[in-house]
């Protein structure tokens, strides 16, 4: 028994923290529900601490590999007679770490908070009930251990299309004809492997450098540090998701539809950045505000499998979504979807998929990843750059988001440094002004003619209130008149996007319903890229 417990022990994931149950919270409240950091003794702690080393040399070799392989190759070494010695090198350094391995495990062992917790894990695994469940809640530990907790087999999906996972939006196929075709596959071919091995090697690890081990290992302090604040003191329930195509989703729900307030009732899905992590992120937001919210981290940070391409991207969030229906008990109409930055694909894509979900929020968005990469990579690489995004990378959040009928808010940071084609300081190169442009000329083409696209530019180059203003008040702008105006169409019509509003208007007229329809679509807000978004910024879109 004391060998099969040691041995469990050594299996076992790290832990990190132990959380207070509610049970045991003291009269202060929330505030003294907080946990401790699990201590281990001094066996486990030394060889823990070593074979961590050797997992971040183990990340930081696999990283360098290429170029080292290159610097030993022109030096000669790569032969049978030096990979002979180096080969014994690494076995006898295999051979040291399973032993410190071994030694962890005893000092596991010999820890009784630690066999506490392997005990509790092994039986939730064997019988995952609402009480075990509960029990494993109490401790932070490596989430690759945490049985799932729904899986999106439970339910029948029939978006489910293809074996890939959920439909995503494709560009449109040229038309050739056979021979031409099979010549121009041949022709393209190195362009297609030399597309393929920069999408899965550096290309993804840019766009998401949130899935970089190394990156997640320098952060790991404050993720756990969130984790805690947001178990303990917002009594958080985490949960792992099986999405369609495997991977396993770490997600945090936090319920407030018990409490008193306006906002419990709806749930706020978060979607976050591509350094972005629901522990430290934009969940915080609506929390502040008193929703209910449910975060996620995308396929392969910190406690998701997997890669964050499009497709898994999808996958998850469509996974997600099912949860929070199936499991939480939320409805699609009682749903507000919250992105920010890169998040806006998922979240375009998910409002796009279940168009029922009550609203969408938007904040320092682009419409098209393609402008973006185009700018940090040389003009040289230019038809590269443009198939390897369209191929494997088409973030093509514009289009998804003219699939949805329902409200929209837009928030574009006036100082943002990441998202703009030039610079910060030349607000026009802002993608987000794109992504507007797209959803007001189709949801309202007889208002966006040309003029009308000219009158929404002279707002956008607006850099702060006054000047705003001062736009909106040369054009003469009144709310009521417009507002009466789209209400009318809306009661007489019922019709979904677009809209014909406009078309018999006078030049005058539609200027003005352009920019008070850019105005009530859009917010702006004086920050850079990765501030915070304040709860004061974050409202619900509008809508007649």
């Amino acid at each position: 028994m004391a060998g099969w417990m040691w041995f469990r022990c050594f299996l076992g994931p790290h832990l990190q923290r132990v959380h207070r149950s509610q049970e045991e919270s003291r009269p202060e409240g929330r505030a003294g529900r907080r946990g401790w950091t699990y201590q281990p003794k001094s066996l486990e702690k030394h060889t823990d601490s070593i074979l961590g080393w050797a997992s971040a040399l183990w990340s930081l070799s696999y990283y360098s590999s290429p170029l080292v392989l290159c610097y030993l190759y022109r030096k000669g070494y790569i032969c049978s007679s030096k990979l002979v010695p180096v080969s014994q090198y690494v076995g006898t350094v295999i051979v040291c770490l399973l032993g410190v391995a071994f030694l962890r495990g005893w000092g596991r062992w010999r820890n009784s908070e630690y066999q506490q917790f392997i005990s509790i894990l092994e039986e939730t695994r064997k019988n995952h009930t609402p009480s075990n469940k509960k029990k494993l809640a109490c401790y932070d530990f490596d989430f690759s251990h945490w049985p799932a907790d729904f899986s999106w087999e439970e339910v029948s999906n029939p978006k489910l299309l293809s074996k890939a996972g959920v439909s995503l939006l494709k560009p449109e196929p040229k038309l050739r004809g056979a021979a031409d075709s099979m010549l121009n596959s041949l022709r393209t071919l190195p362009c297609h492997i030399v597309s393929f091995l920069i999408a899965h090697s550096f290309g993804r690890r840019i766009l998401y450098p949130g899935s970089v081990y190394l990156l997640q290992r320098a952060m790991r302090p404050m993720l756990q540090q969130g984790q805690a604040r947001l178990i303990e003191e917002c009594e958080g329930q985490r949960n792992k998701l099986v999405a369609c195509d495997g991977n396993e989703i770490d997600t945090m729900f936090v319920d407030r539809r018990r409490e008193e307030g306006l906002h419990g009732q709806t749930l706020v899905i978060c979607c976050e950045g591509n350094a972005g992590f629901y522990e430290v992120g934009c969940m915080n937001t609506p929390l502040e505000g008193g929703y209910s919210v449910l975060g996620w981290n995308h396929p392969g940070f910190a406690g998701s499998t997997g890669v964050p391409f499009p497709q898994n991207e999808a996958n998850a969030m469509d996974v997600v979504i099912q949860f929070a229906v199936h499991k939480l008990g939320f409805q699609l109409s009682d749903i507000v979807v919250y992105a920010w930055s890169i998040g806006g694909f998922t979240a375009s894509w998910a409002v796009m998929s279940y168009p029922e979900i009550q609203a969408l929020v938007l904040d320092a968005s682009f419409d098209d990843l393609l402008p973006l990469a185009l700018k940090v990579m040389p003009d040289s690489w230019r038809p590269l750059v443009t198939h390897t995004v369209r191929q494997y990378m088409n973030l093509n959040s514009a289009e998804q988001l003219c699939k949805y009928q329902g409200p929209v808010l837009l928030i574009r940071r006036t100082k943002d440094e990441i998202i703009t084609t030039t610079g910060p300081e030349d607000i026009m190169s802002n993608r987000g002004n794109n992504l507007l442009l797209k959803l007001l000329q189709f949801r309202y083409p007889k208002v966006m003619t040309d003029d009308g696209v000219r009158t929404v530019r002279a707002w956008l180059a607006a850099s702060n209130p006054v000047e705003e203003a001062a736009v909106y008040s040369s054009y003469e702008v009144d709310d009521d008149w417009c507002v009466s105006v789209l209400q009318s169409y809306k009661t007489e019509r019922d019709v979904f996007f677009p809209w014909s509003v406009g078309e018999d208007m006078t030049l005058e007229g539609r200027r003005q319903l352009a920019l008070f329809l850019a105005r009530k679509y859009m917010r702006n807000f004086d920050s850079t890229h990765c501030t915070p978004l304040p709860y004061s910024e974050f409202a619900a879109p509008w809508g007649l």
